[in-house]
């Protein structure tokens, strides 16, 4: 081998290195002279990106600037919604206060009227009460200025507090003062004044006694102590009346139910008229029972 071929065998790569680096080199010197647009395009496309991305930003930016202002009006809103709710509750508080207050303005106003309307009534029944006592005391004159020509009579032909009717002397102790007494206890009196119990055996005298008894009545008496005993008894027979002079009684004016006999009722009593019927007054009772008397006697 020669000198060339050493050379080339020991130094291959050497040799070839430099050719292709020189070669390389120049090309690439060569490629980059060679396209000078290709580093503007490269400007122009980051230039498009930069822009697209400076839009997006804007557009985003534009976007939370909307959003954070309808962020804002909402809460704005919200607001106003919670003073309009704040009002509304207010207002609704007050008009329950109202509601309240009108209510016991009304309970009031309701016991108000329960009083007046209890006032009314009991102003009612007052004015019945004395419209009734007006009555009595009318009937009472009636009967007083009616009574006046029999003590008038009773004066000339009966004894002082006695009375004259139907051309007979009566004594009728109205007054409450005057204590009452036996059927018996009741008779002695009588005769103490030359008279006996009254003998009723006539329509028109029992007429008159039964008006005169139920004139006079005190309503305040209980009935089985407003009775008046009568000369009538049925002591020798039950069921069998008969007056003073031993005659039987034809006719008798009884109450309804009457004689009954309970508890040994052997003698008789006139009782102020039961609903104004003066042909129905008569009880018979037992004759230790305390009631006031009729005495009956001729006039002097």
């Amino acid at each position: 081998m020669d000198d060339r071929t050493y050379n080339e065998l020991t130094y291959p790569e050497e040799s070839s290195s430099d050719c292709s680096f020189t070669a390389n080199e120049d090309k690439q010197v060569s490629l980059s002279l060679g396209r000078p647009g290709v580093h503007v395009n490269h400007q122009k496309v980051l230039t498009v990106i930069l822009s697209v991305l400076a839009g997006i930003l804007l557009t985003v930016d534009i976007g939370l600037g909307v959003y954070y202002r309808n962020l804002t009006d909402r809460e704005s809103i919200i607001k106003d919604i919670n003073a309009e709710v704040a009002k509304l509750q207010q207002a609704y508080k007050t008009a329950i206060d109202a509601k309240i207050e009108l209510r016991k303005e009304l309970s009031k106003e309701a016991i108000q009227q329960q009083h007046s309307k209890w006032e009314l009534e009991h102003q009612k029944t007052t004015n019945a009460d004395y419209q009734k006592e007006t009555e009595k005391l009318l009937m009472l004159i009636t009967g007083l200025r009616s009574h006046i020509p029999l003590l008038k009579e009773g004066c000339r032909y009966c004894l002082p507090g006695w009375n004259l009717i139907n051309s007979m002397c009566y004594y009728i102790p109205f007054s409450e003062n005057t204590p009452r007494r036996s059927w018996e206890e009741s008779r002695e009196y009588c005769k103490n004044f030359g008279a006996d119990l009254i003998e009723i055996n006539s329509r028109e005298k029992q007429l008159a006694i039964s008006n005169l008894i139920t004139t006079y009545h005190n309503p305040s008496v209980q009935y089985v102590a407003s009775g008046f005993w009568i000369g009538a008894r049925d002591v020798d027979e039950e069921g069998v009346w008969k007056w003073l002079d031993g005659t039987q009684m034809n006719e008798g004016f009884w109450n309804a139910g009457e004689p009954n006999n309970q508890g040994n009722e052997d003698c008789a009593a006139v009782y102020p008229a039961p609903k104004k019927n003066p042909f129905r007054s008569w009880n018979d009772a037992p004759c230790s029972h305390h009631l006031k008397w009729i005495c009956e006697k001729e006039p002097n």
